[in-house]
């Protein structure tokens, strides 16, 4: 059972999504809020596995509470479900910790979808989600070193299959970010879904 805690100001809305999720017989709606506070209170209370949070609330927004949760549990799960489905929110949302995006523009089935996606430990994004960055301009090792990293591997992982010390994969990791105008690895992992690469 997928334990999810419904994070949006609307009561009706929050209601709909707990009906669809509900449906399905593998998702449990173990509690709701309407701002990122209670969000915050009822996340540490519940412990559930997948957090689902529009961004525009009152008082503090989506975006800060991704923050609030990825510093109280690293691991946490959380899927951005918002009518603000710009390519910047999108990133700064992924930047912070976001697993997924959903817009609320998308049909019902593309919430289910990104909820199992993001539960068994993967990045989801609209398929509309525009390709950029292109990777011809990285060398053949550093394009290594990118999927590597982009599947999840840490830089130990990454030095142990290339055979290569940590700290020149570090220097490999600091040069493909620069190249591709990159700020993070979660960006890294997003540019590596949208290559189609993991």
């Amino acid at each position: 059972m997928i334990r999810v805690l419904l994070v949006d100001d609307h009561p009706v809305v929050r209601a709909g999504y707990q009906r669809l999720l509900e449906q399905q017989g593998d998702i449990a709606v173990v509690a709701q809020a309407g701002d990122a506070q209670e969000a915050f209170a009822l996340f540490c209370q519940t412990q559930p596995d997948l957090v689902i949070s529009d961004i525009s609330m009152p008082g503090s927004s989506g975006l800060a509470l991704i923050q609030r949760l990825r510093e109280r549990e690293p691991r946490c799960r959380i899927l951005i479900f918002s009518m603000h489905d710009s390519e910047a929110m999108m990133r700064r949302a992924l930047d912070l910790g976001a697993s997924g995006f959903v817009s609320k523009s998308s049909a019902p089935e593309a919430l289910l979808e990104a909820v199992r996606s993001v539960h068994a430990g993967r990045v989801y994004l609209p398929p509309s989600a525009p390709a950029e960055a292109d990777l011809s301009c990285l060398s053949p090792r550093e394009y290594e070193v990118f999927r590597l990293l982009a599947s999840g591997h840490s830089l130990q992982d990454c030095a142990k299959a290339l055979q290569l010390s940590a700290k020149t994969v570090s220097n490999h990791q600091t040069l493909i970010k620069e190249k591709l105008g990159l700020s993070s690895l979660a960006a890294l992992a997003l540019l590596a879904v949208r290559q189609g690469l993991v």
